[in-house]
């Protein structure tokens, strides 16, 4: 009987096995394994995300504390913290990256039909980077500065959904512009960025590809304008332009004409320049455009504050990155239950109620399916 089941149990059913049992055989992650299994770490860990547990430790003593439940909520291998420290040291992080792209690819599918604050039929991705501060003297490998560490995470997230569908996790002195050479690019698509991206080189070869980008300009560019095309000022917009770049090195760079859209933000006079190669849209579908790229400050602002990706388990690369691998997988199947159930709570308020009733005896979807708090927040 579903009632039967523990809300746990059920939540590990809306993640697809065979999809997991191949990314393990991919990478050999059960060789030498006997009693503790990739699926094993792999709830351990997504008990930890969806409990908020502070340290290996504090993971092992909960679920220890649910010794009699956890069989029937899906766990198989003897507990144990230095087991699960010694997965997370050893088994490959690969494992749980390729697994969470099979669910990204899922959760895009179940959100390609929402807006995003743009009238835009095409797709649209969000580039950015947040920086993750470490203890330097438990993660001497990713020194930032001289008595800082630091990792980064470059996040690609499709607009509907702020689903993120590209994750680079590099070393902290990587510079954000560098993660443009191994973008996958998309035909038609649209990728926003903000002025740590404006690299005219490497937007040209995005152009090349048959994407399309909108970004800001440096106040120091130096261009020549060609055409003009009349503007609705009582929206916002300044002047519309077609722009054609004049610098030694960035005319050779980039040869083509760009766009210069210029908006000033009703709400607080900020003037802001875009630069685009796209000459079709309205100039202010760009402006809108641009101000979506906002969801992706808002993705790292969440997951930062609602799942665990700011202290870590282990000091090892291949810890840490199988801790951030396993919160996005977190992150997505959340989203992924959100939209199958229909539910109308936000995703932090979905992880709040998970987070007390993992271990209860009711169906899922009236579980999620409480009456929403008056002036919930997101």
């Amino acid at each position: 009987m579903l009632n039967d089941r523990y809300v746990f149990s059920q939540l590990i059913d809306f993640l697809p096995r065979r999809d997991f049992d191949r990314c393990v055989a991919r990478y050999h992650g059960n060789q030498r394994t006997r009693n503790f299994s990739c699926f094993d770490q792999f709830l351990c860990m997504a008990f930890a995300q969806l409990t908020y547990r502070e340290s290996l430790r504090d993971i092992e003593i909960c679920l220890r504390a649910l010794q009699r439940k956890l069989y029937h909520a899906g766990f198989r291998g003897a507990i144990a913290r230095s087991t699960l420290a010694d997965a997370n040291e050893h088994r490959d992080w690969r494992i749980y990256a390729d697994f969470a792209q099979g669910l990204i690819a899922r959760a895009r599918r179940l959100y390609q039909g929402d807006g995003f604050g743009a009238q835009l039929e095409h797709t649209a991705y969000a580039l950015d980077s947040t920086t993750i501060d470490l203890c330097l003297t438990l993660f001497p490998w990713a020194q930032f500065r001289r008595h800082k560490a630091a990792i980064k995470l470059h996040t690609l997230i499709d607009l509907r959904g702020n689903i993120p569908c590209f994750v680079r996790i590099t070393h902290g002195k990587t510079h954000d512009v560098t993660v443009l050479d191994i973008l996958p690019i998309e035909p038609g698509a649209f990728y926003v960025m903000d002025r740590a991206y404006l690299d005219f080189g490497r937007l040209h070869h995005l152009k090349s590809g048959l994407a399309f980008f909108v970004t800001r300009a440096k106040s120091n560019l130096d261009f020549r304008r060609r055409s003009s095309r009349r503007v609705d000022k009582t929206t916002g917009l300044l002047s519309d332009q077609t722009i054609v770049l004049c610098g030694p090195k960035t005319s050779e760079l980039y040869p083509d004409p760009l766009r210069r859209v210029v908006y000033r933000v009703p709400e607080t006079g900020r003037r802001l320049v875009f630069l685009s190669n796209n000459f079709d849209l309205p100039a202010l579908t760009i402006a809108n455009i641009y101000r979506s790229r906002w969801q992706v400050e808002l993705f790292f602002r969440w997951i930062k504050q609602h799942l665990r990706i700011k202290s870590f388990y282990g000091a090892s690369p291949n810890a840490v990155k199988t801790q951030v691998w396993i919160a996005i997988c977190i992150y997505v199947l959340v989203a992924i239950i959100r939209k199958e159930l229909n539910l109308e709570h936000s995703l932090h308020e979905i992880l709040q109620i998970l987070s007390i009733s993992l271990f209860e005896k009711t169906p899922i979807n009236e579980a999620l399916s409480l009456e929403r708090p008056i002036n919930g927040e997101d």
